[in-house]
This record gives C-alpha cells, structure tokens and sequence, in this order.
C-alpha cells in the first residue's frame, strides 16, 4: 500500500435528503469515517450536480423529496449512466416502495436513519 496521499484515495458521498436534520446526522457519521460529503436537498440538485461534472463515489438518496423524488433521480443518474453505488433511505418500510425504488437502479435500501454499523458495512464493502 502507498504511503501519503491518503485524499486521492478518501471516498466522497453525496447526501441528498429534504430533512434538514437527517442530512446533518448522515453527513455527520460519514465524515466521523473521513468521508467527504457533499449535500443535496431534492433529487434534481443531486441530478444537476452530476450533470455539471460532480462525481462522488456513493449517493444516499432518500426517497420522498419534492421538486424531485429519489425513485425519478436514480432513475435519470442511470440513464445518463452514472454508475456510482446509489444506497436508497427511506422511513417508508413497505415491501413495494422498496420494490418500486430498487427496481430503479439503487445498489442498497436502508431504512432511516442510516446507523454507523450500516455506513461501516457499505464503506467496507466499497473498499473491499
């Protein structure tokens, strides 16, 4: 393993969520991983970041927003062929909302709030 450098290989996320709180929480235990986060507040800024070049190495995108909601984000970040791992969160636990989500191209779902456990997990797993 190469020694110094350690930002080229710091992992980046964007957290894109309408819950004021539940974005500062999230961005909170990722960067406590030294992750660097950026934030979105509706899937069309998520949507327009990428568009203007943004590339992040994981998005935690909620799925009930206005403006855009997270099922029509992800599915308009893979048709323009983003393929970043996409992890969908959500308080809404119905095996169909979760059904109509990850058929849109989500890599995980997780119910919120995200917990330090389940960040380790996907921060291991991207690592790996």
């Amino acid at each position: 393993m190469k020694s110094g450098g350690s930002s080229s290989s710091q992992i980046s996320a964007l957290v894109v969520d309408d819950d004021f709180v539940i974005r500062q929480i999230h961005s909170a235990m990722l960067k406590s991983f030294g992750v660097d986060v950026q934030l979105a507040v509706n899937g069309k800024e998520a949507v327009d970041l990428f568009r203007s070049g943004t590339n992040v190495h994981i998005v935690f995108m909620d799925m009930d927003m206005p403006v855009m909601n997270g099922i029509m984000a992800t599915r308009e970040l893979r048709a323009m062929g983003v393929n970043t791992m996409i992890v969908g969160v959500s308080s809404r636990y119905l095996d169909e909302d979760r059904e109509r989500f990850m058929s849109a191209g989500l890599n995980r779902f997780y119910e919120k709030p995200l917990t330090m456990t389940d960040i380790r997990s996907l921060l291991d797993e991207m690592q790996g």
